[in-house]
């Protein structure tokens, strides 16, 4: 990762406190960073301790301001608890980001009330849990603030065999468009859309550079995007450069939605290719 250079005051986050829920590896990892870098104090929550902690410590050896906590996001006491936290050893919370959820495929038919439900509480009621306890801290305080939600194109669109995962993502597009109606003007929401990334739990394979290559086919930028690439899009969502932004949902996804329908390679479809 490339640092900053010159001044990060078009930010406008020096010396603000974020709280960013799954931080503690991947996407999470990577925003914590680039707010760290704008002058962010930083709140480190995984259900994981030591994925908690070991991230906070990869930060502050990067000389940024963090701490790890540990919370179950889907469990609402859990939340409120660790946001108590955060806010009596980092001060007021300015900029809450939340990157948690869990995916699985499976036939519509065969899903279980148990898969319905898991689904959504990690990749919907996660987000409201952590968002409602940012925002009650928010609008009480009169601070104005900054909530970021991580989405995927799976809530723009549909997949066989994903249901649950989709339906909840494309109720998280909702859910953060009814949470910028009721607390602007003090809160700004939004959400990133990650398309196709590559993660330690899905990461870049040989293939991927073969031109045949789903990847290089269906996406216009042809290749997955990196976590850095979410961190920039958070960045940007929680910053100043965003201050007349609130109820959008951001896709970074290399163009992949824009083409979704349209398996051809670009290359093939040049008119002097078809031409030909």
């Amino acid at each position: 990762m490339k640092r900053m250079t010159g001044t990060t005051d078009m930010f406008g986050l020096s010396g603000k406190t974020a709280i960013i829920w799954g931080g503690g590896q991947g996407m999470g990892e990577s925003s914590a960073i680039y707010l760290g870098r704008a002058g962010c104090r930083l709140a480190i929550v995984d259900v994981n301790e030591s994925r908690a902690g070991e991230a906070a410590a990869r930060l502050a050896a990067q000389g940024l301001d963090a701490i790890g906590l540990v919370a179950d996001i889907t469990n609402e006491s859990d939340v409120e608890r660790a946001t108590d936290q955060a806010e009596a050893a980092l001060g007021p919370i300015d900029i809450m980001v939340t990157i948690v959820g869990a995916s699985s495929w499976k036939p519509l038919l065969d899903v279980t009330d148990a898969d319905w439900s898991r689904e959504l509480d990690l990749n919907l009621k996660s987000v409201l849990y952590s968002a409602r306890a940012a925002a009650r801290r928010m609008l009480a305080s009169g601070r104005k603030g900054t909530i970021i939600a991580v989405n995927s194109v799976s809530g723009l669109t549909s997949a066989p065999f994903h249901a649950p995962y989709g339906a909840a993502k494309a109720g998280l597009m909702n859910l953060v468009r009814s949470m910028a109606v009721e607390w602007g003007p003090d809160i700004r929401v939004n959400a990133v859309a990650p398309g196709t990334i590559v993660t330690q739990r899905l990461p870049k394979q040989a293939s991927e550079d073969d031109p045949a290559s789903p990847f290089r086919r269906r996406i216009p930028l042809q290749r997955r995007g990196t976590t850095d690439e979410i961190g920039k899009g958070v960045l940007f969502l929680a910053s100043d450069l965003a201050s007349y932004v609130t109820g959008q949902t951001l896709p970074v996804d290399g163009g992949w939605m824009a083409a979704w329908l349209f398996d051809v390679p670009t290359e093939a479809s040049r008119p002097t290719k078809l031409a030909e």
